[in-house]
């Protein structure tokens, strides 16, 4: 019983820290009209305590993605604003990709034997897929748009991927839409100071979206080369000793 509720523990917390989120009405400072009339108190809180003012929005960054919070674009616009394409860049891929890697800890330690257990087929196919090709199918899943970014923090722990290439995975496939909305950010100074809004929607623009797509099939070769080699091996006539 101890253990099953150790299990829970991670998860447990993340649901409660979204929770009081929520409840002390936080989300009101994740918005950029809150952005706009503190910039220039940011500003110079990142002149005069840049270490801090560093480590303290990776800290918010890791806990806001850790915890399901709706904040996580804004916040790499805010990166942009803030610190520069270059760091700004590092920093958004660091801190989600430790703020994922929390959430997949925490499903599959409450999760994951519970899946195992599962007879359904499909479900074990599916397993099997994913497991053999997991690289290939995580870097496509992150490369597109397309997919919620929470969910596929938790679908890969639920179907039993390897922490080291869920991490490194993650990372790599969240470097060219994180690069997008750090430039985005980087330019929100002249936004605001045109009283416009930024375009969120960059990433579906055809210029972007087509070349992330492409990136994202690349990442498939390895997957379809397998298909196509296990296939010929299995129609391949056995010799006979």
């Amino acid at each position: 019983m101890i253990k099953y509720i150790k299990h829970w523990v991670l998860l447990a917390i993340l649901i409660v820290l979204l929770s009081l989120f929520f409840y002390f009405r936080l989300y009101r400072y994740l918005s950029f009209e809150s952005l706009k009339s503190n910039r220039e108190l940011l500003l110079a809180w990142s002149q005069r305590y840049y270490a801090w003012i560093v480590l303290g929005f990776m800290a918010i960054y890791i806990i806001v993605v850790a915890c399901f919070i709706p904040g996580a674009t804004f916040l790499t616009l805010t990166s942009g604003f803030m610190f520069g394409i270059g760091l700004g860049t590092l920093l958004v891929i660091v801190s989600a990709t430790i703020g994922a890697f929390i959430v997949f800890l925490a499903v599959e330690l409450a999760l994951r034997e519970w899946v195992a257990k599962k007879t359904l087929k499909w479900l074990k196919l599916m397993e099997q897929g994913f497991q053999r090709n997991a690289f290939s199918y995580l870097l496509f899943l992150r490369l597109v748009p397309l997919f919620p970014f929470w969910l596929v923090n938790i679908i890969p722990a639920l179907l039993g991927v390897s922490k080291r290439t869920f991490v490194i995975a993650t990372f790599i496939g969240i470097i060219p839409g994180s690069f997008v909305y750090v430039l985005v950010g980087n330019g929100l100074g002249r936004v605001f100071d045109a009283n416009e809004a930024p375009n969120l929607g960059i990433i579906f623009d055809p210029k972007v979206f087509f070349p992330l797509l492409a990136l994202a099939l690349l990442s498939l070769v390895p997957v379809i080369y397998k298909t196509i080699q296990r296939r010929q091996d299995s129609s391949m006539p056995r010799k006979r000793s």
